[in-house]
C-alpha cells in the first residue's frame, strides 16, 4: 500500500497554532474514570469510593478524573423511567438523593465527597441531562438569585427524546438565569468535570450550550465542560470548540467490533471514519471524543445489556486503545475498577500508548489505497518536546490475519528505518518498508527509531 504522505497532519499543526487563551483547561485529553458502562443509573456513594480508592493507584498514568455518571439524584433508580423520581433544592435544582449518597444530607450536596475524591488526587465530575426537572416547572419554584420561576425557564414543547424527565431551558434571561444558579451550587460543591447529555446531537441545542458555557464562566472555578451524546455535526466545530472542552463525534459505543442491522450501540469499527474526519479539530483545550472505553466488568448494572465481562477480545483492545491514544480522544474508562483484571490493567498502565495521548502535536489517518481502506487503516502521529518521536500504527480491520507491506510515511519514505512495535516489544530491523503480520481486529504500533 502507498502512503501518499502527512498533508493532514499538516494541517492538524496548524489548526491547534490557532491563538488559544492561556488558561484554557483540558491542555490535553482528559483521562479518567466514568460510572455509566459498569454502573448505569445505580451508583451509590460506596461504590465510587471503592472504585476512585482503585483509580488513585492509576493516577501516576494520567488517570484522574472520576465521574459520576446520569441517575445520582434519582431516588429510585431501577424503576420505570416514568416512576423515577428525582431530588432537588428549594429552587429546582437536581441534588444527589440522600440514601445512595449520606454524605449529602443536610443540603452538604456533593461537597464532601467531591473534598474526598481531592483528597485522593483526584478530580470529582458529574453528568446532568440538559434541561429544567417537569416537576420543577409544575411546581413552579423560584429560580435562586432571579426574580424568575420555573414556568419561565421550561420550555413546555420541548424534551430530550430518549430522556423526558426535563424539560428544555428557554433562551431567555430567565434560563440563562437557572443555569447561572445551578452551576454556581455545582461549582461551590467543587465541581471539576461536567458531562451534559442530549445537547450535542439528536438534538443539537446550540443555546443551551451557550449558556452552560456562560454559567460556567460566571462561576470562576474551572468546570471541564463535556457534550453528549454524538455524533455532533462536523457542522458545529467551532461551536463546540468555543464553549466545550471535549465533545462525543460518536453515539454510545459499546463492547462489540459491530452491532449489524442495529443503529445503536456503535462498535469500535464505526470509530475509524468518525476519528479521522475530526482529526484536525484536536487540539489543547478541545478534544473530539470517541467515547468510553467499555472494557473488563461491566457489572453491577451496566448501562445498555446485561451484567457481563466485557464482549471485546484482547486484539480488539488494544486496537481501541491504540486509535483512541493516536487520535488524541479522551481516554475515559467504562469497567468496574474493583474487578479490573490484569489485561486491562496492564494496557491501562502503559505510559508509552498514553504519551502518545497526551504529548501528541499532530496526528492522522495517512491516506491510502481507496481498495485498501475497508480492511487496513494507518495513522501517524508526532509528539512534542525537545526529543520529538514519530508513531505510526497500522490497523486490520478484516476478520482474518493480515500480512503486508506497508510503505513509510512521507518524509520517511524513500529510505530504510527501523521501528520498535510496542505492544509485542520487538525491535524491527531497518528497512524500506514495514512488514506487518497483524490478528483480525488487531494492529501494531510502532516507534520510529
Amino acid at each position: 500500500m502507498l502512503i501518499r504522505g502527512l498533508n493532514t497532519i499538516v494541517l492538524c499543526v496548524a489548526f491547534a497554532m490557532i491563538a488559544t487563551p492561556a488558561e484554557r483547561l483540558a491542555p490535553t485529553p482528559p483521562m479518567g474514570w466514568n460510572s455509566w458502562d459498569a454502573y448505569g443509573l445505580t451508583i451509590t456513594e460506596e461504590q465510587f469510593r471503592e472504585n476512585a480508592r482503585v483509580l488513585t493507584g492509576l493516577k501516576s498514568y494520567g488517570w484522574n478524573y472520576a465521574v459520576v455518571d446520569e441517575g445520582w439524584y434519582f431516588k429510585d433508580p431501577d424503576a420505570k423511567p416514568e416512576a423515577r423520581q428525582s431530588s432537588w433544592d428549594s429552587n429546582g435544582r437536581l441534588i444527589p438523593d440522600t440514601v445512595r449518597y449520606p454524605s449529602s444530607a443536610k443540603g452538604a450536596g456533593f461537597k464532601p465527597l467531591a473534598d474526598w475524591t481531592h483528597s485522593q488526587g483526584l478530580k470529582f465530575g458529574i453528568h446532568i441531562v440538559r434541561g429544567i426537572p417537569k416537576e420543577v416547572v409544575g411546581e413552579n419554584l423560584p429560580v435562586a438569585n432571579s426574580s424568575f420561576h420555573a414556568s419561565d425557564v421550561g420550555d413546555t414543547s420541548d424534551t430530550c427524546p430518549w430522556d423526558n424527565g426535563n424539560y428544555g431551558v428557554r433562551d431567555n434571561p430567565a434560563g440563562q438565569a437557572y443555569y447561572d444558579s445551578m452551576i454556581s451550587l455545582y461549582a461551590g460543591w467543587g465541581l471539576d468535570f461536567l458531562k451534559v447529555d442530549c445537547i450535542a446531537d439528536h438534538p443539537y441545542k446550540s443555546a443551551e450550550i451557550r449558556m452552560i458555557a456562560s454559567a460556567i464562566r460566571k462561576a470562576h472555578h474551572p468546570i471541564v465542560l463535556s457534550l453528549s451524546p454524538g455524533p455532533t455535526n462536523l457542522s458545529h466545530a467551532a461551536e463546540v470548540a468555543e464553549y466545550s472542552e471535549m465533545w462525543r463525534i460518536a453515539d454510545d459505543i459499546w463492547d462489540g467490533w459491530t452491532f449489524p442491522g442495529q443503529q445503536f450501540p456503535n462498535g469500535i469499527l464505526s470509530a475509524f471514519d468518525n476519528l479521522a474526519k475530526w482529526a484536525k479539530f484536536a487540539r489543547p483545550g478541545n478534544w473530539p471524543d470517541a467515547d468510553m472505553l467499555p472494557w473488563g466488568s461491566l457489572t453491577p448494572h451496566p448501562g445498555w445489556g446485561p451484567p457481563r465481562q466485557s464482549r471485546i477480545t484482547q486484539d480488539e483492545q488494544r486496537t481501541q486503545f491504540t486509535l483512541w491514544a493516536i487520535s488524541r480522544s479522551p481516554l475515559i474508562l467504562g469497567a468496574n475498577l474493583t474487578k479490573l483484571d490484569d489485561f486491562t490493567r496492564s494496557l491501562i498502565a502503559n505510559r508509552e500508548v498514553i504519551a502518545i495521548d497526551q504529548t501528541a502535536v499532530a496526528s492522522a489517518e495517512i491516506p491510502g489505497d481507496p481498495a485498501d481502506s475497508a480492511h487496513l487503516r494507518v495513522w501517524s502521529a508526532t509528539t512534542g518536546g525537545p526529543q520529538p518521536k514519530r508513531y505510526v500504527a497500522v490497523f486490520n480491520l478484516q476478520d482474518s490475519k493480515l500480512q503486508k507491506d506497508v510503505a513509510w510515511p512521507s518524509g520517511l519514505a524513500g529510505s530504510a528505518h527501523a521501528a520498535y512495535e510496542i505492544w509485542t516489544q520487538r525491535n524491527v530491523p531497518s528497512a524500506t518498508a514495514l512488514r506487518v503480520e497483524i490478528p483480525p481486529h488487531g494492529c501494531a504500533l510502532f516507534r520510529i527509531e
